[in-house]
């Protein structure tokens, strides 16, 4: 019988072994930016299969703010170890890009923001960007970067977002949910 727990032989056999492709959920305002999160899903979850993408494919058909949280944290944002938000034109005045990084962070899942060429800036020129998002940068939970195609920048990315989620006490999470959009 073969001891895998001898680290020669593992360290040896790391190499044929399979690396395990992170599942995300990518949070973005459909109406502006399906775009992006179809090149997102096209380029790193069926091309390159880099990452695996747990993301919402329609709209939760309910008014109730609470049954919709539930469904988003428990079948969407359950299951993936870090949340990407596609930062267009409207993803900060988006309530359910806010609800999504709140279940993210209330799950302690890495948070990556993806900066898109739309998203809008400041006078100081800093991005516009979702409030929730903004704070876990700032607190340094979460991850920042310009959109990219790189599947490698990408992963390497999303595998940081990852790490900055060990630092749990950095989570920035106590703002009311939004109630509507902006």
């Amino acid at each position: 019988m073969t001891n895998y727990s001898n680290p020669f032989l593992r360290d040896l056999l790391r190499p044929l072994q399979i690396p395990v492709k992170p599942k995300v959920f990518v949070s973005y305002h459909h109406g502006n930016d399906q775009w992006y999160a179809d090149q997102f899903g096209s380029l790193f979850h069926e091309q390159y299969q880099a990452l695996t993408d747990r993301s919402l494919d329609d709209c939760i058909d309910s008014d109730n703010c609470d049954y919709v949280y539930q469904r988003i944290r428990d079948e969407f944002i359950t299951g993936t170890s870090c949340t990407v938000v596609l930062c267009g034109s409207e993803s900060m005045n988006r309530k359910y890009v806010d609800w999504e990084i709140k279940a993210t962070l209330d799950k302690q899942h890495g948070l990556l923001g993806v900066m898109l060429p739309s998203c809008p800036r400041n006078l100081l020129g800093s991005p516009l960007v979702p409030g929730r998002l903004a704070a876990n940068t700032n607190s340094g939970y979460a991850h920042w970067i310009p959109w990219t195609t790189n599947p490698q920048l990408m992963l390497a990315a999303i595998n940081t977002a990852r790490e900055k989620a060990k630092s749990t006490w950095l989570v920035a999470n106590s703002a009311p949910m939004m109630t509507r959009n902006r």
